[in-house]
């Protein structure tokens, strides 16, 4: 039986469907991957690559800006911030946005200015990484 997706951004559900398998990071608890049968489980989000094993074999890959996943019953939510499916991606639109946050994070001022440079930082690896340009 295969565990039930539903990512879920503030703007839309991003992707729905059924999986062999969930990879992803957590907050503090590093790389999970959720199989059928998994233990329940509520976690934060890191900014990550969300990688999904399709039923039919296939791997979905969709960019993730934080937020929660829950895992119960074989049905796994992933509530982010923002979520992008790889095939959305633009590698070069992307690279230019990360050299962008990078000069960015050369000239912040503040801690809270740093954060969101480095969150920017993450937010293009993982598009990146999703679109296997990375």
């Amino acid at each position: 039986m295969p565990l039930h997706v539903e990512l879920v951004s503030p703007e839309a559900l991003v992707w729905s469907g059924d999986v062999d398998s969930v990879l992803l990071r957590t907050v503090g608890g590093g790389d999970i991957q959720f199989l059928t049968g998994h233990t329940p489980v509520l976690a934060a989000l890191d900014i990550c690559s969300v990688e999904m094993k399709r039923t039919d074999g296939l791997l979905e890959k969709v960019a993730v800006r934080g937020g929660f996943v829950e895992v119960s019953n074989d049905r796994v939510k992933i509530l982010s911030d923002q979520g992008v499916l790889a095939e959305e991606v633009d590698p070069n639109v992307v690279r230019g946005q990360r050299t962008e946050a990078e000069a960015a994070l050369a000239r912040v001022q503040d801690e809270l200015e740093r954060k969101k440079a480095e969150d920017d930082l993450k937010w293009h690896a993982a598009q990146l990484r999703a679109a296997g340009a990375e």
